[in-house]
Order: structure tokens, then C-alpha cells, then sequence
């Protein structure tokens, strides 16, 4: 059984700032833009092999939520079951996933981000690749988008240790 952590965040132009360095007594200039361009960035790692899966969409709906899910899988190796662990958004109904045999879904309590270390990757992806950007156009959110989660996810080790959870660990003896 392989146990997968799904999310998404909404990437664009009314971007998250973050901390600047600056010189002490200064006040560092970050870019606000005005635009409303944005892009989904739909993403799902299975900690115990660090393997991951993500899509990137214009909106969220239920449709591209299923695309995701077929994509995990897809990713599950043969013969294993997928239990995808997700928030309760709208779009994540319970009948989702009737249709994929290989694949469950467990929903975490409500307002519990805590329990979702994907949380953890959004901020990462944030910190070191989408924050204090101006974005040209929907285009260049795509590229970025796509930069940072091929970043993140090109280390093995950082995906493993930043998503992994000891309360998780279930051993298939």
C-alpha cells in the first residue's frame, strides 16, 4: 500500500511576498502586482518512495481533480493500492474515486493543514522560487510553476524528509 499526501495552491500575479535581506536601517522594495492571472498547481508525493505526481491547470474543478488522481494511479506500481490523503475542498467529493480500483481516499479533519506536509512543499516552492515575482503572463506562472516543482522534486532526500510523517509509518508485514 502506498500512501500519497494531495493538495493544491493557486499560483500568480497577487503573489505571496516574503522576507527580504537588506541593509539594516533600509526598507527593501517587493514586487505587488495588480493583475489576477493565476494557475493551479495540483500536487501529490508518496513519502515512503518519494515518488510524485502534479498537474498544473487555469482553474479547480472536479474534472481536473480526477485527472490528478488518475495520474497517482497510474503512478502506483502494479499491484499496490494507492490511499491518497487530501483536505475536504469542494472539488475532492467522496464518489471521486469510485472508478479507479487501484486507489482510496482518506480526508483529514477540517482546518488541519498541519496534517498535510504538502503544506510544507507549497511554502517551500514559495520561499525559494515563486515569492516577491512579477508574472509577465499566464504563460510565464506556468513556467515558474513548473520550474520550482521540478526543483523540489530532482532531490530524493528532500522530498522523503520534508513529507514524511512518523505517525505514517506502516510497515506491509
Amino acid at each position: 500500500m502506498d500512501y500519497w499526501f494531495q493538495d493544491e495552491a493557486r499560483i500568480g500575479q497577487q503573489n505571496t511576498t516574503t522576507r527580504l535581506w537588506a541593509h539594516k536601517g533600509t526598507r527593501p522594495r517587493a514586487v505587488k502586482q495588480q493583475q489576477f492571472d493565476y494557475a493551479y498547481l495540483f500536487g501529490a508525493i508518496c513519502p515512503s518512495t518519494g515518488r510524485t505526481e502534479a498537474i498544473i491547470a487555469p482553474w479547480v474543478n472536479r474534472d481536473i481533480m480526477r485527472q490528478h488522481l488518475e495520474l497517482i494511479s497510474a503512478a502506483t506500481e502494479s499491484g499496490c493500492h494507492a490511499v491518497v490523503i487530501m483536505d475536504g475542498a469542494g472539488w475532492h467529493t467522496d464518489d471521486i474515486a469510485k472508478d479507479i480500483p487501484n486507489l482510496s481516499i482518506i480526508k483529514l479533519p477540517p482546518y488541519s493543514p498541519e496534517l498535510n506536509p504538502i503544506e510544507q512543499v507549497w511554502s517551500w516552492l514559495r520561499q525559494h522560487h515563486l515569492a516577491n515575482r512579477s508574472f509577465e503572463s499566464y504563460d510565464d506562472i506556468l513556467e515558474a510553476c513548473t520550474t520550482a516543482w521540478n526543483d523540489f522534486v530532482n532531490d530524493l532526500k528532500r522530498v522523503t524528509q520534508m513529507c514524511h510523517r512518523d505517525w505514517l509509518d506502516v510497515s506491509n508485514t
